[in-house]
């Protein structure tokens, strides 16, 4: 099946434990996954690989503060990602005006440097009473014709 590497930006773990849940699930259906926790851009394959990017807000939209440098490197960078497809989860909260800020600016940047969209957004608002793992496990299983 596909390779999917799996960049997380996590300040409290919420987004790894996200990004652990979406491994197991894609790994049950026998795609190759790696997770990047610390995520660097020249380590991280991109030709003909799909990214799934499960990252928190934090602050006024800000990024969590180690994906921070990936996203530097990434904004630097004339890297040319049109053979790399992308999907990104969020984790916030929608009491601040800055709900999933991170994810969204992720998104867009990753389109901006040729990257696919295979699906869209998800969000997960941290004020709903639901368990971010299951939901993250369920919407994969939802999706996975597209990968």
């Amino acid at each position: 099946m596909s390779s999917i590497q799996i960049i997380v930006g996590s300040m409290l773990g919420g987004s790894e434990y996200i990004a652990e849940a979406c491994q197991q699930t894609l790994e049950a259906n026998d795609h190759e996954v790696t997770l990047h926790f610390q995520p660097v851009l020249t380590e991280i394959p991109h030709e003909n690989q799909i990214w799934l990017v499960c990252t928190s807000t934090h602050g006024a939209g800000d990024y969590p503060d180690n994906i921070q440098p990936f996203v530097d490197q990434l904004t630097a960078s004339d890297l040319d990602l049109s053979t790399t497809q992308h999907f990104v989860i969020g984790l916030g909260d929608s009491s601040y005006d800055t709900f999933c800020y991170a994810a969204k600016n992720i998104n867009n940047l990753l389109i901006s440097k040729g990257c696919k969209q295979t699906i869209e957004l998800k969000t997960f608002d941290v004020q709903d009473d639901m368990d971010p793992e299951d939901e993250s496990q369920l919407w994969i299983e939802k999706h996975l014709d597209q990968l």
